[in-house]
């Protein structure tokens, strides 16, 4: 029989995908030594049963049964004990951290025939009413799928008639009543009586934690997060602790590095006489988990050995969850943390510096992701004018500017307009997820940097200041106040700052960040901690990947700009960018040409332009491969709108000018149902054999024109959309042919590679035979994306790509992230093919897919040469290139 149930003595850190992460480091934590409360964890095998099956799989409730038995015996208590009862929590606990977004219930056990027991066995009447209440109202949210505006609305009314400020200053009386009222609220909305028998309780929570893995806020977590939907949840169920017993009880956070910044201390948060969840949900405002030393120093020495031991066991930044319970500390939990990208960075580096890892290791805990959102722009408050209202705690760095909004809903609708927006609520709960999402930063003026809103701010990279303890937030008013008489209101904007925790009112200019100005080279590699630590792995990557990393730049200065960044070539150079502007007037003379002299003499004019474009390209990336891609689009796009020239020439009547009348039979001519698919790329310079001609001529005489000025151009000619080892064939013959006479005019012979773009999916499938003819292949991804999924990428990504999302037909679009089954397959075909015709023949990737982080690991493993995108993501993609060497191997052909 299959096993369902681990006690917390039987596993390990390393089964996460059996135990989840919560299960794996409880285990991890027992087999140390560490204080833990015994208990045992339900698999992600039993989940995934459930959710596929309805039922939970058979033998499960006798295991269960079995461990429940060894835990009463362990703590000498018993489930439902009138007497003396133990209590347990059934918590969530996937593979991947998933903060808040699954759902736990505490203090499982509690009835009528248990309540005076627990009362007397703590010496607290007040406690055991609070925790029966507490139960009443998480059990009756999380498991009979009660609204829980009803349960706060009943605790907001037993406050306002005792006059109390907080839930603390309830009696015990006040809470016997408070929980007769919520056994009438889950009466009246679940159609049954709150269930007295503990095991049921059990039960029906485990189910419910089951359940929560595929709640709206979970799925949508998953989707931002790209977890995938498969894995399930586990599920612990342990003995309680409790933290409220009075002010020598308490539960706090604990960070063993400083989450935000990377810096090494202690840095977390502690509320006295309170659960768990009121930290997470931020809505008592904690102390900082330094004061805890005053407060009960020998528990704190004992966290801070236990710290110390943590981070030297996990090698790494360890997020823990504790309790103490009438001076008795308890470990609930530890993970790696989640943090933000600097800090991420400063601890990779720092941790190999105490040689507790490599670089190699090093290079595996940051990522491309990381380092783009460093790179983003930092806030400019050196100018005049500049407002700041508040400074509170910097729970995510980054700086975000947008209109004030106040709730989840006004924040996807706004920003689905196109709206800059910032979620300001008092505190976030899951519900909030949605609209965190849509959000540039989200600013709540309770809780602190352990709170729900800084957690997962934090782990999808999302501005947050947290803790803002000077505004007034008054959600239904859509309003915040803030001192010296500032209010704001919703569509008013401000801009925050998630490293310094500062606050303005109105935009605040930005400017590079320090991170960029290093790639471009103002700033020196010792310039800061931050700079250093990515300088530090940047050089590790570069030494371990095996992909090179060539730039998109179409001029001088974005080649410079690449070369700065780190990029060892251009993968693509688009020609029909140079035909734009006030020389779009020449292709049109082109294209009315009506004989063969003119149409000559309008390319005779175009050569030197392009001659002078790619000498200056060529220049700037002196010594390094540079593709040149010919003209590909469709020649109607550097012609009039036809809408608009018809319009025109109609309303002109017979005052038309004979240009306007011979450009709108141009269109009418040069018209397609689908361009695209149309008259394009090496058709077009096969149809109108002059622009190639042009092309190569101008490519050659500028190469030759630096050769005799002392430079080293490598130039590599690329014909765009071929589908055919016959067009590739007559396009090689032809350019072939313009390059010696062009060698033989100037006397400079350069070699130059004559190769192809792989964009459709015929070419792929027939590598094989276009590689007898083509020197390298370049992979277009973005058109064999549209042609592989029969999308026009301008049409559907506005029209159905986010329905498509939600319903899970994309996990991310085929636009951001290669689409492997389809359009990888292609591209791993056409390689393998081409490579078995061409030994040694070059492949590299030139479509955006070439900077995006998942999809460079793609283009590792499947053999490519280089990878090729805008110049800004080329320090993302020679990351991940490194990361993709250190992880999966691989001989360097860079």
């Amino acid at each position: 029989m299959p096993k369902f149930v681990y006690d917390f003595t039987e596993g390990n850190k390393d089964l996460k995908d059996l135990l989840g992460g919560k299960g794996a480091n409880l285990a991890e934590m027992t087999n140390i030594g560490l204080p833990v409360p015994p208990g045992f964890t339900i698999t992600t095998d039993a989940c995934r049963h459930y959710l596929a099956e309805g039922a939970v799989p058979d033998g499960l409730d006798d295991e269960v049964s079995r461990h429940l038995k060894a835990l009463e015996e362990t703590m000498g208590r018993k489930l439902g004990d009138p007497a003396d009862p133990l209590l347990v929590s059934v918590r969530s606990g996937a593979k991947f951290s998933m903060p808040g977004m699954m759902d736990t219930v505490l203090n499982v056990g509690l009835s009528d025939d248990c309540v005076d027991g627990l009362a007397a066995q703590l010496g607290n009447e007040r406690f055991a009413w609070d925790a029966y209440r507490r139960l009443i109202q998480m059990f009756g949210k999380t498991v009979l799928g009660i609204d829980g505006e009803h349960f706060e609305h009943a605790l907001d009314a037993a406050k306002q008639a005792k006059g109390a400020a907080s839930d603390t200053q309830l009696d015990a009386e006040d809470l016997k009543k408070l929980t007769a009222t919520f056994k009438d609220l889950v009466h009246k909305y679940a159609g049954r009586e709150f269930p007295q028998d503990p095991r049921e309780q059990m039960d029906l929570a485990v189910l419910a934690v089951f359940d929560s893995w595929n709640s709206d806020r979970a799925v949508l977590y998953r989707r931002q997060e790209r977890i995938p939907a498969d894995l399930g949840t586990a599920v612990s169920v342990v003995a309680m602790v409790f933290g409220n017993l009075g002010d020598d009880s308490g539960t706090g956070v604990a960070f063993t590095r400083d989450p935000g910044t990377g810096a090494q201390g202690v840095y977390g948060d502690y509320l006295q006489n309170a659960q768990g969840e009121d930290v997470v949900a931020g809505i008592r405002n904690t102390v900082p988990l330094q004061e805890l030393e005053a407060i009960d120093k020998t528990s704190y020495d004992q966290l801070m050995d236990i710290m110390r031991t943590l981070e030297n066991h996990y090698r790494d930044l360890c997020d823990i969850e504790f309790t103490i319970e009438r001076g008795k500390l308890w470990m609930l939990q530890t993970r790696v943390g989640k943090r933000t990208a600097g800090a991420a960075f400063r601890i990779a580096t720092q941790l190999v510096k105490q040689g507790m890892i490599d670089l190699d290791e090093a290079l595996t805990r940051v990522s491309g992701a990381e380092l783009s959102r460093l790179m983003f722009p930092r806030f400019d408050t050196s100018g005049e004018g500049i407002k700041r209202i508040t400074k509170a705690i910097s729970a995510s760095p980054g700086a975000a500017v947008g209109k004030a909004v106040f709730d989840s809903a006004t924040a996807v609708a706004w920003a689905a307009r196109g709206e800059q927006v910032i979620l300001v609520r008092r505190e976030t709960n899951p519900e909030d997820l949605n609209g965190m999402i849509a959000a540039e930063g989200v600013l709540t003026s309770r809780g602190g940097k352990t709170s729900h809103a800084a957690v997962v701010a934090r782990g999808m990279g999302k501005t947050c200041v947290c803790g803002a303890e000077e505004l007034e937030v008054d959600a239904k008013a859509k309003t915040f106040a803030a001192p010296h008489g500032v209010t704001v209101r919703e569509g008013d904007v401000i801009s925050i700052d998630g490293t310094s925790g500062a606050v303005y009112l109105g935009e605040v200019p930005v400017v590079a960040s320090n991170v960029v100005q290093y790639f471009e080279g103002e700033l020196a590699p010792d310039c800061d901690d931050l700079v250093a630590a990515v300088h530090t792995l940047m050089i590790h990557a570069d030494a371990r990947r095996r992909l090179g990393v060539h730039a998109n730049a179409d001029n001088g200065p974005d080649c410079a700009r690449a070369r700065r960044f780190g990029a060892t070539g251009v993968g693509l150079v688009r020609t029909e960018h140079m035909f734009l502007g006030e020389r779009r007037q020449l292709v049109e003379n082109l294209i009315l040409a009506e004989t063969d002299e003119a149409r000559q003499a309008a390319l005779d004019t175009l050569e030197p332009l392009q001659r002078g474009d790619f000498a200056e390209i060529l220049e700037a990336m002196d010594g390094l491969p540079v593709t040149v891609r010919l003209i590909d689009p469709p020649l109607h796009e550097f012609l009039p709108d036809l809408t608009d020239l018809s319009v025109k020439v109609a309303l002109a009547g017979d005052k038309a000018t004979e240009q306007d009348r011979k450009l709108l039979e141009a269109v009418h001519r040069l018209h397609e149902q689908n361009p695209m698919l149309g008259l394009r790329g090496v058709r077009l310079v096969l149809v109108i054999p002059g622009l190639l001609d042009m092309q190569v001529s101008a490519i050659a005489r500028a190469a030759a024109q630096l050769v005799k000025a002392g430079k080293t151009p490598k130039p590599e000619i690329m014909i765009p959309l071929t589908a055919t080892v016959q067009e590739m064939e007559i396009s090689r013959e032809r350019a072939e042919r313009v390059l010696r006479a062009v060698a033989e005019e100037t006397g400079v012979l350069v070699d130059i590679p004559i190769g192809t773009m792989i964009e459709v999916p015929r070419a792929a499938l027939t590598a094989g035979e276009i590689a007898r003819s083509a020197e390298f292949f370049s992979f277009g991804t973005n058109d064999l994306t549209q042609m592989t999924w029969a999308f026009s990428r301008d049409d559907v990504e506005g029209a159905f790509f986010a329905p498509y999302i939600d319903m899970g037909v994309f996990g991310v679009s085929p636009f951001e992230t290669i689409d492997i089954g389809g359009v990888g397959r292609l591209v791993k075909i056409a390689a393998a093919e081409g490579r078995a015709t061409r030994p040694g023949l070059k492949l590299g990737v030139c479509g955006e897919h070439g900077g995006d982080p998942a999809s460079v690991w793609f283009f590792h493993d499947a053999g490519l040469d280089y990878v090729s995108c805008s110049p800004f993501r080329v320090p993302i993609a020679r990351l991940e290139a490194g990361r993709a060497g250190v992880s999966r191997g691989g001989s360097d052909t860079r």
